[in-house]
C-alpha cells in the first residue's frame, strides 16, 4: 500500500514563462547570461554546472523582482532534475509563495514538492505540504495519497487514521466506495492507536463492501476482544457469526440454539435449527437422530410459547424491571405480531431493563426481524456503552445497508 509514481521533477516548461512576461520584466544582461548557461548545462544533464550558473545569477547585486522570480524557477528546475530535495524544496516555497505563479501550477509544485519530500524519506515536510494543499482545497487524489502514507510511515497512526477517515467520508458523501486498500490502511492505524471501537467499524465496513471470511472472522474477534463484553451478549456474538457465515459445524448450530432456548426466544432457536438443516449441515452426521429430537422439542416449545404468551405478557406487566417485557415483546416479533411485539418491547426499555444497551440492540433486531429497517437503524445507531453491545449494534448497522 506504499505510494507509487511519485512524481520528483516538473518539465522545465513549467517553470519558465509560467506567466506572460510584464512590459517592465526583463532579465539584465549578467543575470540572462548565467542563467542561459544554467539552461544549456541543464539540458545536457551537467547539474553541477547548471547550480553553479544559477548561484552565479542570484549574485548579481540590485537584482529585480522578476529576475530574482525566475531564477528561482531554473533553480527549481535543476534542483528537481538532479535529486537535490533541499535545493528544490526551497525554491518551491519561493514560487508557491509569488503572485506570479498561476493557480494550477501551484498545484503542480506542490504535488511535486510532496512527492519529493516523501521519497526522500522527510515525512514530516511531505505530509505539512500535502495538509496545507488539502486544507485549500485542493482535490488532487495523490496529495491525499501523500499525506495518509507520509504519516503511516513516519508511524504517526493517529493523524494518518484522520486523514484516511476524511478521505473515506469525503468519497462516500458523493457516493463513491471506499477501496478495499483505504480500508485496511485505515484498520491498520486503529490498530496500532489501540482505537478498539474505531477498527470494530472499519472490519463491519471491509465484510461488508469487500465480504470476504477473514474480514468477517476479525469483526467477530474484535467483538469478542472487547474487555467488557457482556456475558449476556453470547447469543448476539453468535448471531453474529452466523450472519457472517462463520458457523460451519453441528456443535456450533446446536450451541447456538440451546442458548436462544435459555434467553427465552424459541423461534429464534427454530430458525438457527432451520437454517442448519437447511445448509446440510445438520442432520447428516452421527448425532442426526440428537439434533432431530432437539429440534422436535425447540417446535414444541415454540407452541407452548405461543400458546401461552398472554399470561407470559400479563406476569411481565407486573415484574419489577422490564427484562421480562422485552423478552415477551420480542417473542411476539418472532411470532408475527410485530407492531404488539414492538409496543412491549418499548414499554420494558421504558420500565427499565438490566442494561439500556443490550435492550435496544435487541429492540433494533427485533425491529429489523419485522422488516422496519429506517427504525431499526435508528435504534442501532443509539446503542451506547463499552459492554460489547455498540459493537455488535455497528455490525448489523452495516449489516442493514447503512454507513456506521
Amino acid at each position: 500500500m506504499l505510494l507509487a509514481g511519485a512524481v520528483t521533477a516538473l518539465p522545465l516548461s513549467v517553470f519558465l514563462m509560467v506567466q506572460p512576461a510584464q512590459a517592465a520584466d526583463v532579465l539584465g544582461e549578467k543575470v540572462g547570461k548565467n542563467l542561459q548557461t544554467a539552461q544549456t548545462a541543464l539540458a545536457a544533464h551537467k547539474y553541477p554546472e547548471a547550480m553553479a550558473a544559477v548561484n552565479a545569477a542570484d549574485a548579481v547585486s540590485g537584482k529585480t523582482e522578476y529576475e530574482s522570480y525566475t531564477i528561482e524557477q531554473m533553480r527549481a528546475a535543476v534542483a528537481a532534475q538532479s535529486g537535490d530535495v533541499t535545493a528544490a524544496i526551497s525554491a518551491y516555497d519561493k514560487l508557491i509563495a509569488s503572485n506570479r505563479t498561476p493557480a494550477a501550477t501551484k498545484e503542480q509544485m506542490a504535488l511535486a514538492e510532496a512527492s519529493m519530500a516523501y521519497t526522500a524519506k522527510d515525512y514530516p515536510r511531505a505530509a505539512q505540504v500535502a495538509d496545507k494543499y488539502i486544507k485549500a482545497g485542493g482535490k488532487n487524489p495523490q496529495m491525499y495519497t501523500i499525506l495518509i502514507q507520509a504519516y503511516y510511515v513516519g508511524k504517526d497512526y493517529a493523524n494518518a487514521a484522520r486523514a484516511q477517515q476524511a478521505q473515506i467520508d469525503a468519497e462516500m458523501k458523493v457516493g463513491t466506495k471506499p477501496t478495499e486498500n483505504q480500508l485496511q490502511l485505515l484498520a491498520a492505524c486503529q490498530a496500532q492507536t489501540h482505537d478498539q471501537a474505531a477498527l470494530m467499524k472499519t472490519y463491519v465496513a471491509l465484510a461488508t463492501y469487500y465480504p470476504k471470511p477473514d474480514y468477517w472472522a476479525q469483526v467477530v474477534h474484535s467483538a469478542l476482544s472487547n474487555p467488557h463484553m457482556s456475558p449476556a451478549l453470547r447469543l448476539d456474538v453468535d448471531r453474529v457469526r452466523l450472519a457472517a457465515g462463520l458457523v460451519k459445524t453441528p456443535a456450533e448450530y446446536i450451541d447456538i440454539a440451546e442458548l436462544a432456548m435459555q434467553a427465552g426466544l424459541p423461534q429464534i432457536a427454530l430458525d438457527v435449527m432451520n437454517e442448519g438443516y437447511s445448509t446440510n449441515v445438520l442432520g447428516h452426521d452421527a448425532g442426526a437422530a440428537r439434533e432431530d429430537r432437539l429440534k422436535q422439542m425447540i417446535v414444541q416449545t415454540v407452541a407452548d410459547r405461543k400458546a401461552n404468551i398472554a399470561t407470559a405478557e400479563t406476569q411481565a406487566q407486573q415484574a419489577p424491571n422490564g427484562n421480562a417485557l422485552l423478552t415477551t415483546g420480542y417473542n411476539y416479533v418472532t411470532f408475527g405480531q410485530a407492531d404488539k411485539g414492538l409496543q412491549l418491547m418499548n414499554a420494558g426499555i421504558a420500565k427499565g431493563p438490566t442494561d439500556i444497551n443490550i435492550a435496544k440492540l435487541h429492540l433494533g433486531l427485533a425491529q429489523a426481524a419485522a422488516g422496519q429497517k429506517a427504525a431499526a437503524i435508528t435504534t442501532l445507531k443509539s446503542v451506547g456503552g463499552d459492554n460489547g453491545a455498540q459493537d455488535i449494534a455497528q455490525f448489523w448497522v452495516v449489516k442493514l445497508g447503512a454507513p456506521a
